[in-house]
């Protein structure tokens, strides 16, 4: 089974993190939505031709940003223009939170859990223990309630509980053959107990049965305990992103977007 390309993961990991503004310039997708969610806030290329007006073209999506109030975010990845980083640079923009794109064949991770509950949007007490990651904040709690209806593909917002409490969660999002998941969260008293595994497993069973083959996840770089538990789970590196923000803008950390 032949896994996707970063072209066919760019785009499924585009229709798995929705935003309720895109829109393109050239080969530029220009996504905004309340300012959390990195993918969701940000331009990336998708194509990594030579690109004539890549000057111009940056100074118009920054002006896009700031008319909509935004931070502006550009998302370097494999499929950039030849030039795209030190354009950037030399205009004072700077890196931040590289991210590791990890995949892996969605058989070999799949498992039911009699525990896991699967429901079409977070609810109370999801959000309650997504609350207690550290990566968390006001305006990426906006966009976990909002995304819901902007998919137009399956997602599910998984839940395990122990003796009746919710412990942990995931969310899980299905873009034909392949699926994300986001948001593993486990409540502290919960902790090393083997739930963030569980979780992973029982949203691929999830994804699994909505027809995808292959699971993806996003982890920043610096987060050895998620690169361990996803390398134990058989999932691979395949390649990275970061985000190069303007330092007056003052971006909070945009890990997991």
């Amino acid at each position: 089974m032949t896994p996707p390309d970063v072209p066919a993961l760019e785009r499924a990991t585009l229709t798995t993190v929705p935003a309720p503004r895109t829109g393109f310039d050239g080969p530029f997708v220009v996504r905004a939505f309340a300012g959390g969610t990195g993918r969701a806030n940000a331009a990336s290329s998708l194509d990594p031709s030579v690109d004539p007006e890549l000057p111009a073209r940056i100074a118009r999506i920054e002006a896009r940003y700031v008319a909509l109030g935004l931070p502006v975010r550009f998302r370097s990845t494999p499929l950039d223009p030849p030039g795209l980083v030190e354009h950037l640079a030399a205009r004072g923009y700077v890196p931040k939170d590289e991210t590791a794109i990890l995949l892996a064949p969605i058989a070999t991770i799949a498992a039911p859990d009699p525990a896991a509950e699967a429901r079409p949007a977070p609810d109370a007490d999801w959000m309650a223990v997504t609350a207690t990651a550290e990566h968390q904040s006001p305006k990426r709690r906006l966009e976990k309630e909002g995304s819901p209806p902007l998919l137009t593909v399956p997602g599910a917002w998984i839940t395990l509980r122990e003796d009746g409490a919710a412990a942990a969660v995931a969310s899980v999002v299905v873009a034909g053959a392949v699926a994300g998941y986001f948001d593993l969260a486990v409540r502290p008293e919960f902790r090393r107990r083997g739930l963030a595994a569980r979780a992973v497993r029982a949203a691929a069973h999830w994804a699994s049965s909505q027809g995808a083959s292959w699971l993806y996840c996003q982890v920043a770089a610096t987060n050895g305990a998620s690169l361990a538990l996803n390398a134990a789970l058989g999932l691979r590196e395949t390649y990275r992103y970061t985000y190069w923000v303007r330092p007056q803008d003052g971006v909070a950390s945009l890990a997991f977007g």
